[in-house]
């Protein structure tokens, strides 16, 4: 699978010797570059090829890389892509938290530290499931050191949390009922009824955020989203927080 870099930003300056296209290109990266407001979409030539992020430069202009931005998520190849904007130094403090990219690099910059800037955010968004280790998105379980780390912040989880969640994710895309998760989870000695599935998903919910993508499927049980998959209904999530995931 041929996988590239997009630069995004005004036509001219796209191929500047210190421009995001140029300084990834000394280190052998492939890159492709697109002008503002341009259809995206076009970059995608043929089966196998995929985007690994896009970088927008935004120069003194943070507002125009964000309406680009938006524009760029509309390409179906591009809704869940990691992106990042390359801005002025003094334009740093106009980076709203809000805006939608994942990161930001100051210009001019040197080739080293763009790329890495990129090879984290790939990191943040891989997927990867070991023996010993599961990554889901933003999301790591080590079974092994029995830690749970959100965006490298470690959480603090009861054994039980920890065991209803490792279970979820190396199971990601198949739904268990409730009954079936205590069973699996619990032991068939415990004596509980389901209703406890129920308390400890709600308290990996409060503990994990959107970090946890769960799905809670009225009448069938509970779901963790496979990599790719929709994200689950927000509404859906907050009410069955707030009412006991009782779904």
């Amino acid at each position: 699978m041929s996988a590239f870099v997009i630069v995004v930003g005004h036509g001219p300056d796209l191929e500047a010797p210190d421009g995001a296209a140029s300084l990834l290109r000394t280190l052998g990266a492939e890159v492709r570059t697109l002008d503002l407001w341009d259809d995206a979409s076009a970059l995608f030539d043929g089966d196998g090829v995929r985007a690994r992020a896009v970088v927008i430069e935004a120069g003194e202009r943070p507002d125009l890389a964000v309406a680009a931005l938006r524009v760029i998520r509309k390409t179906a190849e591009l809704t869940e892509t990691p992106a990042l904007v390359a801005l002025a130094p003094r334009q740093v403090a106009r980076v709203e938290p809000s805006s939608g990219f994942d990161d930001f690099i100051v210009m001019p910059c040197t080739p080293s530290e763009l790329y890495a800037r990129i090879r984290q955010l790939e990191w943040r968004r891989s997927e990867f499931a070991t023996e010993e280790r599961l990554k889901v998105g933003k999301l790591v379980v080590d079974r092994a050191a029995h830690e749970v780390l959100v965006d490298g912040r470690a959480i603090t989880l009861t054994a039980k949390e920890f065991a209803l969640l490792a279970f979820l994710s190396q199971n990601r895309g198949r739904v268990y009922s409730r009954e079936s998760l205590l069973a699996r989870v619990w032991g068939p000695r415990y004596e509980g009824g389901p209703r406890t599935v129920d308390i400890h998903v709600r308290r990996l919910r409060m503990k994990l955020g959107d970090a946890f993508p769960l799905e809670t499927l009225r009448g069938a049980g509970y779901k963790l989203q496979a990599p790719g998959g929709p994200a689950p209904d927000e509404a859906t999530v907050k009410k069955g927080a707030s009412r006991g995931d009782t779904g």
